[in-house]
């Protein structure tokens, strides 16, 4: 199996590679690539040292998976070319997800839609996943009529720059700025660029990509993101209205069922899922589950997971396990 990373010196390929080794995916050949400026440059994977390649060499490598975290424009431009010799293309960035000729995956959702023929599959938004794959087994049971989410962001989001930013600001440090504004003891209601409608991109990825993913564009979204100090992940408070009434127990014990999920819900302990407690992880954390007592059928949810791990590289990875275990590669 023949696998290229593409953004491997990046900081969501340097996680694909990490979770790559602690999944013991059967790569027989690792290729990463990079821009021109890393050609040349060596990364380690599993104790051996490879040359990162640029993206042509990478195409004319014909890998049966390339997994893509490079950012849209260079998603728009070479995942086809990639797709056309031949390589299954997973993509982390935005360019592909709302495509209708493409799959928006969450594996535990809806991999059992690919195909042979999905030859670039789209990975989507960190803040998304997380959400719906804790949100799907509650439709199913009780029908979800409307979301209201607010997310605290990582700024490992936004990548290496913010978190120096960060640490700069802790420091006393006047440097480059990721944000228009310092981030250490602040918060910033500004994730992605605004759109006309007053939104930014991220919290328009939360209602498209939801209702793509789910299958139900009735579902009907609002969201409000925030980027926050924290290094370990993406928290979101949730609150869902369903159509029919549910039981706050059997709740639980759906979601105690559902793969990939965990529930730390215990009050008498002190038990929620928190960003410092995510970090590292590849499960998605939900908490603090009760009844919303303004409204009828309507839940409150605490979901936390690692932006960089399941919001990205653990279910790029998942996607390309599935393919595998399928037959689809």
């Amino acid at each position: 199996m023949r696998i290229a990373v593409v953004g491997a010196t990046g900081m969501v390929g340097e996680i694909m590679l990490k979770v790559l080794a602690e999944r013991n995916f059967p790569v027989t050949e690792l290729i990463p690539v990079a821009s021109e400026r890393s050609v040349g440059k060596e990364i380690e994977y599993k104790g051996t040292k490879y040359k990162v390649v640029g993206m042509q060499t990478a195409v004319d490598m014909k890998a049966d998976i390339a997994l893509f975290s490079a950012g849209g424009d260079t998603s728009l431009e070479w995942a086809p070319k990639f797709a056309a010799a031949g390589t299954t293309v997973i993509d982390n960035s935005s360019a592909w997800r709302m495509d209708p000729t493409k799959k928006l995956v969450v594996p535990e959702i809806n991999a059992s839609s690919l195909t042979k023929e999905d030859k670039i599959i789209a990975n989507p938004n960190c803040s998304t996943i997380q959400m719906v794959l804790t949100l799907a087994p509650l439709h199913k049971k009780y029908n979800i009529k409307r979301i209201i989410v607010s997310t605290y962001q990582s700024i490992t989001g936004t990548g290496v720059k913010a978190v120096r930013q960060l640490e700069n600001e802790y420091a006393g440090i006047q440097g480059e700025m990721a944000y228009k504004y310092p981030i250490h003891r602040n918060a910033i209601p500004h994730c992605d660029s605004f759109e006309e409608n007053g939104y930014t991109k991220e919290e328009m990825k939360l209602v498209r990509e939801t209702q793509k993913i789910l299958g139900d564009n009735t579902i009907r979204v609002t969201a409000t993101a925030v980027r926050v100090p924290v290094v370990g992940g993406h928290s979101e408070a949730v609150n869902v209205e369903f159509t029919n009434d549910f039981d706050v127990n059997e709740v639980r014990e759906i979601l105690h069922h559902t793969d990939g999920v965990v529930v730390q819900d215990n009050l008498d302990t002190f038990t929620y899922p928190m960003p410092l407690y995510a970090e590292g992880k590849n499960d998605v954390f939900v908490g603090r589950i009760r009844r919303d007592e303004s409204q009828e059928n309507t839940l409150n949810m605490w979901i936390v997971a690692d932006n960089l791990r399941k919001g990205a590289a653990t279910n790029t990875i998942q996607i390309a396990e599935y393919l595998i275990s399928a037959g689809l590669v």
